[in-house]
């Protein structure tokens, strides 16, 4: 807190009531997610363009609102940024690093500064967090999170109140991007059970986190901020863990209430790259009710057996008698052997799903560890020395190190044993094996095509219980403040590791390395507009607007807190607007805590961009939105939260108490 009021005496001097000077301000600050990136040539281009120009006219011509060239040209160079974004299909990470390029070859920033944002512990923290859940999903633990709190509602508008709820929740106590990054790949697998584009829920689940982030003090990192730079600049004890809430929970419930109504129009419907209609294979593929299974005494409808996309049960095999057609009300039993045919992505559910597993015995008699192996398909070549054989006559598991757990051709519905299936040139083999299978059998002349299926590594189960142990303890260690997120995060997925949730090979793979280094370049981009004074004079213009009514002036610095917060970092924004707010309420002789609360709460509900917020970024790809589909659903909810707070808080925190 030293650091911050030195600052503030810096900028605005010894006296409360001097208007805020534009001064270069170097806040202490957490990541937010800019996002989305440039073409290199043409931003480096018109880098090298004005910094010419400004080394021919240093300050001549660009000192319009006290601004040098340096301060027009980072403010040039982001609206580029974005609209390379929004009308163009670079991705987003070349797009900001080439704006963070012109910046670092025009001088405004050197070398330290812009790369200081890859070193930065909340960059560090999203990294580590996508270890932690890469444990959690190779566990199960959250498919079964999915099924207990998500459950399968029908249709989309109780699918987004269902999703919308343990989130607000959970993010009301919770840092959001936890919280975010762990119900991604449970939001991404639920959708494709209940049949619904991800880009529906995706990005309520981004703004569900957001509205429980504003009920409470320590929903989000920036209340933390403001509270504390409350105490350390004026005489105010300091706010109560739940006294936002009488602002930010009737927000939560408007904004909510706006997004049941409206999700159908405004939410776009982004088809997945690859949706289930693209594929056309129909595997055949049998699983076995193994002894201690969770499933035995359920009936096939209470195991979710029967919403699986694009899959069928054929027919059940119950010692020597065979059910077809079997009856959703039907009570599996030990070793029962269930016949399924359906899509490949159906037959991954079918491997993770706990209490199921290959009915073949023939994979617990592979080399290779299961934790290590991978799903790899192969077509068989019209050379391959099986051809005409049984898969079990063939001994393909002995000849290939691979166990075959599924077959397709030619959307024929294949009866019997996977073992009997008799093998033809162009047969569709799903096999378990070693990733070396691939490099081994590239080349070879008895397949076609060998490629492997992403993230198809075999649950670990057994060690779901030590997933949510872990989970658990890392939780409690930030809430009672007793590690930071970073610290905690890095413990977490230590133990993952350690403990056997996750492999080491997985655990990398399952970072976003797009998104950090559009994390990076965009706290770069911020840090330009903060040393330059852009984000301050900004504010400065802005704010005098407002006139000498505590009520208009409480608008504008929402307004301006909003808005500087999809520019800069939301606690950047948030530590700018203070010192700001101090002076204009000592001023107008009003209470600090009006200003204090609308502060919290508009750096918080930003809405309107992908680099708005760090959760807004984080679902940008996996709901394969498009820049503009955030204006669609963000500004009108903006516009809300910004009618809401204006209007309640000074009822609920009065100017003159």
């Amino acid at each position: 807190m030293p650091l911050f009021k030195s600052r503030h005496l810096e900028l605005f001097g010894r006296s409360p009531r001097t208007q805020p000077a534009i001064f270069p301000v170097d806040f202490t600050r957490t990541p937010k997610f800019f996002g989305t990136m440039p073409a290199l040539g043409s931003l480096c281009c018109g880098s090298f363009s004005l910094a010419l120009l400004g080394q021919l006219s240093p300050e001549a011509g660009f000192s319009l609102l006290g601004l040098g060239w340096q301060g027009w040209f980072t403010l040039l160079l982001i609206l580029v940024a974005f609209l390379l974004n929004a009308l163009t299909p670079l991705p987003a990470e070349v797009i900001f690093l080439g704006a963070l390029g012109g910046l670092l070859l025009t001088g405004i920033l050197d070398t330290g500064t812009t790369l200081a944002g890859f070193s930065n512990e909340g960059l560090v923290t999203i990294a580590v967090l996508y270890v932690v859940v890469g444990g959690l999903q190779q566990t199960g633990t959250l498919s079964w999170i999915s099924q207990r709190v998500l459950g399968l509602p029908n249709g989309e508008s109780a699918a987004l109140m269902r999703l919308m709820l343990p989130v607000m929740g959970l993010s009301a106590f919770l840092n959001n991007t936890p919280v975010v990054a762990m119900f991604i790949p449970v939001v991404n697998e639920w959708c494709r059970k209940l049949r619904i584009s991800p880009s529906k829920l995706m990005l309520p689940l981004s703004y569900a986190a957001s509205f429980g982030g504003v009920c409470t003090l320590i929903g989000t990192s920036t209340n933390l901020v403001v509270n504390g730079l409350l105490v350390a600049e004026t005489d105010h004890p300091g706010l109560g863990i739940f006294d936002i809430a009488w602002v930010g929970v009737p927000c939560a419930i408007a904004g909510t209430i706006f997004l049941m109504f409206t999700h159908r129009w405004l939410i776009p419907e982004r088809k997945p790259a690859i949706s289930d209609d693209d594929d056309l294979r129909e595997y055949t593929v049998e699983m076995l009710v193994h002894e201690n299974s969770p499933l035995i005494g359920k009936s096939i409808e209470e195991a979710g057996l029967r919403n699986l996309p694009n899959l069928y049960l054929m027919e059940v095999v119950r010692d020597a008698l065979v059910l077809p057609a079997v009856s959703p009300r039907e009570i599996l039993r030990e070793n029962d052997q269930l016949i399924f045919v359906g899509a490949v992505d159906s037959i991954l559910d079918l491997n993770r799903l706990r209490g199921l597993q290959p009915a073949t015995d023939q994979v617990f008699k592979l080399d290779t560890p299961r934790s290590e192996r991978c799903l790899i398909e192969a077509v068989v070549s019209n050379t391959c020395p099986l051809i005409r054989q049984t898969i079990r006559e063939g001994k393909f598991r002995s000849r290939y190190n691979a166990v075959v757990v599924a077959v397709a051709r030619n959307g024929e519905r294949l009866k019997g044993k996977i073992g009997d299936v008799r093998l033809l040139a162009g047969d569709t083999l799903l096999l378990e094996t070693h990733p070396t299978f691939l490099e081994q059998q590239r080349g070879s002349r008895d397949f076609y095509l060998v490629s492997e299926i992403p993230d198809s590594e075999p649950m670990r189960h057994d060690r779901a219980p030590i997933a949510l142990a872990i989970l658990l303890v890392m939780v409690v260690c930030v809430v009672f403040n007793w590690l930071s997120m970073l610290k905690a995060a890095t413990l977490a997925a230590i133990a993952m590791v350690l403990l056997g949730c996750c492999s080491p090979g997985r655990s990398l793979k399952g970072i976003e390395w797009p998104v950090l280094l559009v994390i990076g370049a965009a706290f770069g981009l911020g840090k330009a507009l903060e040393i330059t004074g852009a984000a301050a004079a900004i504010a400065n213009n802005l704010i005098q607007l407002a006139g000498d009514n505590p009520w208009s002036t409480l608008i504008v610095v929402y307004g301006i807190t909003t808005l500087l917060t999809e520019l800069i970092t939301n606690n950047a924004a948030a530590a700018l607007m203070f010192p700001i707010s101090l002076s204009l309420a000592n001023t107008l002789g009003v209470d600090i805590v009006p200003f204090v609360i609308a502060i919290m709460i508009g750096a918080s509900a930003s809405f309107s961009t992908p680099i708005g917020y760090q959760t807004n970024l984080m679902v940008y790809g996996p709901g394969g939105y498009k820049f503009t589909d955030y204006f669609r659903v963000g500004i009108p909810l903006n516009l809300l939260f910004w009618a809401v707070t204006c209007s309640l808080v000074p009822f609920v925190f009065p100017f003159n108490p």
